[in-house]
């Protein structure tokens, strides 16, 4: 069986590193993987450094195409992967998440009749306004396979009408922080290089562009990290395009108290997950490894994709309130009792591709 995997951001390089993993080690002689690199994330910190640390096979075709609307570099990647589509002739195209990347290898391969697999199916936020709301329903509807990571996301499909090729796999990112965890802290040196104290600071991230393209949501947030550095450290490690914007509309007073570092490495980035107090984001990816440490989040949203995180008192929704954001991670405390597993047994890599293989 030959396996097309299109990946072009960063949370995207993790998941197909550990599907990529176990193709290797349990499915060696069935599998043959040709790995397609967008280039939709094109900083070098956010791109090669993962493909190093993770351990991911270079990419067999790198189509470089970053930049631009929406439109522009989803109408370029729908060119170029249906070229290599038709040149590879895969048995199934692998897809993650909820990228423009995703996007656009979904509808290059349906058009052309090569069957997808989705991976992260079924998730929702009900927000229409954010583009990977779009992505990722207009990819479930082109997939012949829905690979849940959740049985909410198997839920959701079955009220959008969609049953056929759903599969409960689990979530693949679990798979993924079993895996790296004791690595991160035995090989990452951060905490040591940002002086930080086990659980004694926050670990921040902003990037959506529902934050950051908006001034009052970006000073809001950027006010709200400022105020709860006054009681314990925060870590704001910087999207290139973030910075940018900050720079731009002259908001350096703001993070003056913040630590503010450039894109950090996979295993950095594991090592500070675990080792904060709380965690300040607005990534959805990022709000399930907190939950995955056991480290209490609070998430600068309206809405989450991953609601069982917020069910289960782990994570607080404050949108871009100021004293909201400040108010819940002041307070922010891991709730009582046993830790509950929605996220499957760490099995979802083999599920994925056992599920490809029928």
């Amino acid at each position: 069986m030959k396996i097309v995997t299109v990946v072009g951001a960063r949370p995207q390089f993790i998941k197909a590193a550990a599907v990529s993993r176990a193709i290797t080690r349990e499915f060696a002689g069935r599998c043959q993987e040709v790995l397609v690199h967008t280039g939709q994330h094109y900083d070098e910190s956010m791109s090669q450094v993962f493909f190093d640390e993770l351990g991911i096979p270079a990419p067999a075709h790198h189509l470089e195409i970053s930049g631009g609307g929406h439109g522009a570099m989803t109408g370029r990647m729908l060119q170029s992967l249906e070229v290599v589509f038709q040149q590879e002739k895969p048995d199934w195209v692998l897809i993650y998440g909820d990228t423009n990347s995703t996007l656009a290898a979904a509808l290059a391969a349906a058009k052309i009749h090569i069957p997808v697999a989705h991976v992260e199916a079924g998730l929702r936020s009900f927000n229409m306004r954010m583009p990977e709301e779009i992505n990722r329903i207009v990819a479930d509807r082109v997939s012949t396979l829905l690979l849940c990571p959740t049985q909410v996301a198997v839920d959701n499909l079955r009220a959008e009408g969609m049953i056929q090729g759903v599969h409960l796999v689990g979530d693949v990112m679990f798979d993924v922080s079993l895996h790296y965890r004791d690595l991160a802290r035995s090989s990452s040196q951060v905490m040591e290089r940002l002086q930080l104290a086990e659980g004694g600071f926050a670990l921040a991230t902003c990037h959506r562009a529902e934050n950051t393209d908006d001034p009052v949501r970006l000073e809001a947030i950027l006010g709200g990290l400022a105020e709860i550095a006054r009681t314990f450290p925060v870590v704001l490690p910087l999207h290139p395009r973030t910075r940018k914007i900050i720079t731009d509309r002259g908001l350096q007073p703001l993070v003056g108290g913040i630590t503010l570092t450039d894109p950090l490495s996979f295993l950095d980035m594991v090592r500070l997950e675990q080792s904060a107090r709380v965690v300040v984001t607005d990534s959805g990816g990022v709000q399930k490894e907190a939950y995955f440490y056991g480290v209490p989040c609070v998430t600068m949203r309206d809405q989450t994709e991953w609601t069982e995180t917020v069910d289960l008192s782990w994570n607080t929704l404050v949108g871009a309130d100021k004293d909201r954001i400040v108010a819940a991670a002041l307070a922010a405390r891991p709730p009582a009792g046993e830790q509950a597993r929605p996220y499957g047994n760490g099995k979802a890599a083999e599920a994925v591709i056992g599920t490809l293989l029928g």
